[in-house]
């Protein structure tokens, strides 16, 4: 079996024993962005799967957009990353 050379770890484990590897994490070419695959890119990078920089180039994020998506995860918990509820979650 071949296994492609990467930069840090190839899996973590999170804070609830579950454990998180690169597959986990939506594809690159990503256009449709639901709260669980933005809660899984804002996991990886909180728990060191890839760096905040990997994560803004494989995904063409800037970053204001990636840490508003942390802010809103960290403050309201993964319902704040949906677009049905982006109002009711907005900081004025």
């Amino acid at each position: 079996m071949y296994l492609k050379k990467v930069e840090g770890p190839r899996a973590v484990t999170l804070p609830d024993g579950s454990i998180m590897s690169r597959s986990d994490l939506p594809p690159a070419d990503t256009v449709r962005w639901v709260a669980s695959r933005k809660a899984a890119v804002v996991r990886g990078v909180v728990y060191g799967l890839i760096t905040q920089d990997e994560a803004q180039a494989r995904y063409g994020l800037s970053s204001d957009e990636f840490m508003e998506w942390v802010t809103a995860v960290s403050v309201h918990g993964e319902a704040a990353l949906k677009a049905t509820f982006l109002q009711k979650y907005r900081q004025l």
